[in-house]
């Protein structure tokens, strides 16, 4: 069984802890993450996050309490496709090759004070809830897009699902949009691993999602 990886201890405390390095790379996470969920092997396998075994991926804990909307943010995922002028292009570039050596496609934060105190389970669905997020692009006909070098497409992806609750109630899960009856079907199932909650929210949710 994988051990899970916990943030440094000096990064938790009330309302982040006092440091001068609040945000830290996690190369363990990052191996734990592919070992999990990604490798071929994994012990959670999850095919849906095939694509990313071709992805470069950062990952960092945070100590900086971050909300939106008078919600917490637990997690984020992100792209570095920075848009801005070439001097903070340059900072942001000199400070994420700083951390991992090279430039990721999807950078990944989580709030070091939340990680150390939820469950295994609510850890898990965070996480996987993130590594969602990072997508790859699909051609109008649903099919995966790669680059000419044959490489993947990667892109933030949004939720498969986005349905009002009224016109389910009205109408039933077959008139509503995306894929909204798959997910009804989906919960009304026991669930593959456990059951989980996440209390905090996800950053990268009600973001504008724009290609990568």
């Amino acid at each position: 069984m994988l051990i899970r990886p916990r943030p440094p201890e000096d990064l938790i405390g009330a309302e982040g802890a006092v440091t001068e390095t609040p945000v830290r790379p996690a190369p363990d996470l990052l191996d734990w993450m592919r070992a999990t969920f990604i490798d071929e092997d994994a012990l959670l396998l999850n095919e849906d996050h095939a694509h990313l075994r071709e992805a470069r991926l950062g990952v960092l804990w945070c100590a900086v309490p971050n909300a939106r909307q008078g919600n917490a943010v637990v997690g984020m995922c992100e792209t570095t496709a920075f848009m801005g002028n070439r001097w903070a292009k340059a900072r942001f570039e000199q400070q994420v090759t700083g951390w991992f050596g090279t430039m990721p496609h999807f950078l990944l934060t989580f709030d070091a004070e939340y990680a150390a105190q939820c469950d295994d389970a609510t850890f898990c669905s965070l996480v996987e809830h993130e590594l969602y997020h990072a997508g790859q692009e699909r051609d109008p006909y649903g099919a995966p897009k790669f680059r000419k070098d044959g490489s993947p497409a990667f892109t933030i992806r949004g939720h498969d699902v986005e349905e009002f609750v009224g016109v389910v109630a009205r109408y039933g899960t077959g008139a509503a949009a995306g894929q909204t009856a798959a997910l009804v079907a989906a919960a009304n199932r026991a669930p593959i691993i456990c059951e989980a909650e996440i209390a905090g929210a996800c950053g990268t949710c009600g973001r504008s999602l724009t290609g990568a």
